[in-house]
């Protein structure tokens, strides 16, 4: 199944009981709103789905896993209202894939900017190619990672999320995000990192139903108020993105843009 947007599209694929959801933008996998909601309903879709036991969340292409918000979207925020609806995609994301029954690994093949971070540390398990350097870039914007960081720092520790939200223009390794725990692993290429998935898939469309879920509640245990939580964040942003300093940010990275 695939839902076409505009720009972009979120797809479905099924392998026998594995389910593998691909997202793609022409913008550097950039998430607008109508991607978000797609994505959400997908991996939610998944997650109910009897046929499923395993979800894969990957990206198109190869430089760039996510390059986080849509900058033409934070641009065309006008009140805070609109910025609530448009970062509570982010969260809505976070929090499905949180919720799913079903075990989620994602496939980390390029860059991870901001929501993408969010993402990849919302994943259950995340295997990565070298390459797929990791940036928090939210402050130098102006507004911060309130959305996402709820599950970064369950992922890397409070330390690892503070490095990364405060030094904001600051690219970390893939090297550096596997020994902070974000990435489970980190190989020498793509493909190398898709026969990884590829086994591990393997070994877990052949595992427990009912266990996998038992333990995915047990590790996500502590996180049941993020219902509320990321929204009150997505609050947070939506009202930040409206300064007079995060006007000015976007204004000078689009005029940058070709």
């Amino acid at each position: 199944m695939i839902e076409e947007r505009k720009e972009g599209y979120v797809k479905t694929e099924r392998n026998g009981n594995i389910a593998t959801i691909e997202f793609f933008h022409p913008q550097s996998n950039s998430l607008p709103g109508e991607l978000l909601n797609a994505l959400a309903k997908a991996i939610h879709s998944e997650g109910l789905n009897e046929d499923t036991k395993l979800i894969i969340l990957r990206s198109a292409g190869e430089k760039i896993f996510c390059a986080g918000a849509s900058f033409d979207e934070l641009a065309a925020i006008g009140t805070e209202e609109q910025g609530l609806k448009f970062f509570s995609g982010f969260a809505d994301v976070i929090n499905a894939m949180r919720k799913a029954p079903k075990f989620i690994i994602a496939r980390i093949q390029g860059k991870c900017i901001g929501g993408g971070v969010g993402l990849a540390a919302a994943a259950d398990y995340a295997i990565a190619a070298e390459g797929a350097d990791i940036k928090l870039s939210e402050l130098a914007v102006g507004i911060g990672p309130f959305v996402v960081g709820p599950a970064v720092e369950r992922k890397l520790g409070l330390s690892a999320f503070s490095q990364l939200a405060i030094d904001a223009s600051m690219w970390r390794s893939a090297d550096w995000a596997r020994r902070k725990g974000l990435f489970a692993e980190l190989h020498a290429d793509i493909a190398g990192a898709d026969d990884s998935i590829a086994r591990l898939s393997n070994t877990l469309s052949h595992s427990s139903p009912a266990a996998m879920h038992e333990l995915k509640q047990v590790l996500w245990k502590g996180t049941e108020h993020w219902d509320e939580l990321l929204p009150e964040r997505a609050a947070i942003s939506g009202k930040l993105i409206l300064s007079d300093f995060s006007r000015e940010f976007i204004k000078k990275f689009k005029a940058k843009k070709p």
